[in-house]
């Protein structure tokens, strides 16, 4: 075993990853006003960022009548983490769309329980290098994205539930709940696909 060097030095002299949900309660407690953007989320990230603003994203996407804006812009950092970028950028229009600070602080407070709970359990295992769970994690969130298009009640509330999911498992490096949340995504997906190629089949054969 590799002993300290320095041997006075306290085990606590190396600082702690900040927990996510303090991530969380810091943006919405730092809000610019009653409006913000996507730079400036991103400006106030550090190298967390792609994680965040996925985690940010799925928790907004929960809300019914958004989850159909939400999912093409999932798709932007989910392809941007496919092609191992250090962290997300958005087209200039949408990077400065001004957003309600009121839905987001709305949905990062009646998430924060939920999180910190999680985080009780969430931690470093498993351990996958990062670019493979970079893009395992950029695949999966782009399929799910796809779901969000789905014009049905309540229906972005799994694909949303799975993307936070895997955001939460590559933010605290957990890869036993990254594989759990790509199985569970791997089945959405798959149920989805049959439901969707029954339907064309039940359409063709009423047609014929």
């Amino acid at each position: 075993m590799l002993l300290d060097d320095n041997p006075s030095k306290p085990s606590h002299a190396y600082p702690l990853p900040i927990p996510v949900s303090a991530t969380l309660l810091d943006l919405v407690t730092n809000l610019p006003g009653d409006h913000f953007t996507i730079e400036w989320l991103l400006g106030r990230l550090d190298r967390r960022s792609f994680g965040i603003i996925l985690l940010v994203m799925s928790l907004v996407a929960m809300v019914p009548g958004i989850s159909m804006l939400i999912g093409p812009l999932l798709a932007i950092p989910a392809f941007e983490m496919m092609l191992g970028r250090s962290g997300p950028s958005f087209p200039r229009r949408i990077a400065i769309y001004p957003l309600r600070a009121a839905a987001l602080t709305g949905v990062v407070r009646r998430a924060l329980p939920v999180v910190v709970a999680l985080e009780k359990i969430v931690h470093p295992r498993w351990s996958i290098p990062p670019r493979m769970s970079k893009l395992a994690a950029g695949v999966a969130i782009l399929a799910l994205s796809g779901l969000f298009l789905a014009p049905l009640p309540l229906i972005q509330i799994v694909p949303a539930l799975l993307v936070a999911l895997i955001a939460l498992a590559y933010l605290e490096e957990d890869g036993l709940l990254l594989c759990l949340a790509l199985l569970g995504a791997f089945i959405l997906l798959a149920v989805a696909t049959a439901a969707v190629w029954g339907a064309v089949l039940g359409a063709i054969h009423i047609g014929g």
